[in-house]
């Protein structure tokens, strides 16, 4: 019996120890195959190329917005990369806002690899683009999906003041317009804990994106939107997460959607319509 036990033990320590190995390959899926804005049905976006705080070069896509409306800035999923998220902002610029759809390192050719702190920088790059664009905080709307919505939390929490290495309070580079969240963890933690309830997930993730914990700082309507079938991130995480955030705030709970298919169910009618009644135009 003290063998089987031995046994059992070894096995599920070499299991926690894969796990913990290899989870950034588990978190981040990128493609490398980028089709063009005209592909994507985007052709009124152009390919741009922004440099981060460490170093990197990234390709991103930009429209600018029509006169007096905002920019939806969009961080995408944990899947893919920016050019498979085309028809997802359409009827953003088809409503005159700006978009600028995020490139990540690692994803769609560009160089690096993905993880918490290198995607926080790639963020803060996109941004800064906007800001050289004499585009202020105030009209960018910060758009998250799915694993993108750990990267829009925080940085609508380094905006509203909190410091970028996760501290208590920073310079504020001035509020957001919204924020607005797609299927959002409450922390990937508690995403990965689901996953692998047989393992103490939660405590061995490297890249904690703990949403939770930062959004009670945000100083901007907040909208959330979530499949009620979502099978991927339980729409518990993102119920949790509203509860933290500040009014004013808006949710739906999609009946019948799931984690991918949440503008079969109209969702972005919801997003342009929560967009004009909550930003300055």
């Amino acid at each position: 019996m003290l063998n089987l036990a031995a046994v059992a033990i070894g096995v599920y320590a070499v299991i926690v120890g894969g796990l913990f190995l290899l989870q950034r390959q588990l978190i981040y899926y990128p493609s490398q195959s980028m089709a063009s804005p005209a592909q994507a049905g985007v052709s009124e976006m152009q390919a741009l190329r922004t440099n981060t705080e460490d170093g990197l070069t990234l390709t991103f896509w930009y429209a600018p917005a029509k006169a007096g409306q905002p920019t939806v800035v969009y961080f995408h999923g944990n899947g893919g990369n920016l050019s498979g998220r085309g028809f997802k902002v359409r009827p953003y610029l088809d409503a005159g806002f700006g978009v600028l759809l995020a490139g990540y390192r690692g994803y769609g050719g560009n160089p690096g690899k993905p993880s918490e702190t290198g995607l926080y920088a790639d963020a803060r790059a996109h941004l800064e683009f906007l800001k050289n664009q004499k585009i202020s905080p105030k009209q960018w709307i910060l758009y998250g999906e799915s694993l993108g919505s750990g990267v829009a939390v925080q940085m609508a929490y380094e905006q509203a003041g909190g410091d970028p290495n996760q501290g208590t309070q920073a310079a504020a580079g001035g509020p957001i317009g919204a924020l607005v969240l797609e299927s959002p963890f409450s922390s990937l933690g508690d995403a990965a804990q689901s996953h692998y309830p047989f393992v103490p997930a939660r405590f061995l993730v490297r890249d904690r994106y703990d949403s939770v914990a930062k959004i009670e700082h945000v100083n901007a309507p907040v909208l959330v939107v979530h499949g009620e079938e979502d099978g991927v991130i339980s729409a518990n995480q993102g119920k949790r997460l509203f509860q933290a955030a500040r009014e004013p705030k808006q949710a739906h709970w999609i009946a019948g959607a799931g984690h991918n298919n949440l503008y079969d169910y109209g969702v972005s009618d919801l997003v342009v319509v929560f967009i004009q009644k909550n930003t300055l135009k």
